[in-house]
């Protein structure tokens, strides 16, 4: 698949290897979706994923010397930009191991490494999770125990239909531009989110 370096709009500190023409996610597979093959959510760098990366490279104390966990990772953007911001290490994670192998590519085009595994971080990260009513609760149980055990978690998310708004507070937001193919609009408006303790 063609992808070029190209920096990321809205945390131009870093690049990335992306697709740069107007193209959708299904254009790349031919127009149809397949489900032995993910479509490469890798190769678009989407705005929850970039939301959290402006916000952790403006606010590094939230990551720095920290044990990060990057969750359904993409491109990797998110997790690259808490290796930016100086935390203690930083892994990522997706059902698809190729956006895996996507992750560790582009923090190696910004001089940084990502590690292979983490127990027990400290911080977890998650960009555009929240976009079925497959994924979303899926997605809860696992913030809801990280958070159980002490993690942070923050969440980049431009109002997908599944967000569960109530159990966060919102820290940051951010005009993040996308490509019009990808989501019919030039920009998005997308909300940075921590978890609120399972006691409040």
């Amino acid at each position: 698949m063609p992808t070029t370096l190209s920096p990321v709009p809205l945390a131009p500190e870093l690049s990335l290897h992306l697709v740069t023409q107007p193209v959708g996610l299904f254009d790349l597979t031919g127009g149809e979706f397949r489900s032995d093959q993910p479509p490469p959510f890798w190769a678009f760098a989407w705005a929850g994923g970039q939301a959290l990366a402006r916000f952790l490279l403006d606010h590094p104390i939230e990551v720095a010397g920290r044990r990060v966990l990057d969750v359904a990772t993409g491109s990797g953007v998110a997790a690259i930009a808490a290796a930016y911001a100086g935390a203690a290490a930083v892994a990522c994670s997706d059902i698809d191991p190729a956006a895996v192998e996507a992750a560790h590519r582009n923090a190696s085009a910004n001089g940084l490494s990502l590690v292979g595994h983490l127990d027990d971080p400290e911080v977890l990260l998650a960009g555009d999770v929240f976009y079925s009513p497959v994924v979303a609760p899926k997605m809860v149980t696992l913030m809801r125990a990280a958070r159980n055990r002490g993690a942070e978690v923050l969440v980049g998310d431009p109002g997908r239909g599944f967000f569960p708004e109530r159990l966060f507070d919102l820290v940051a937001e951010y005009v993040v531009p996308v490509p019009a193919a990808l989501e019919d609009t030039e920009t998005l408006t997308t909300g940075v989110w921590r978890m609120r303790s399972s006691r409040n």
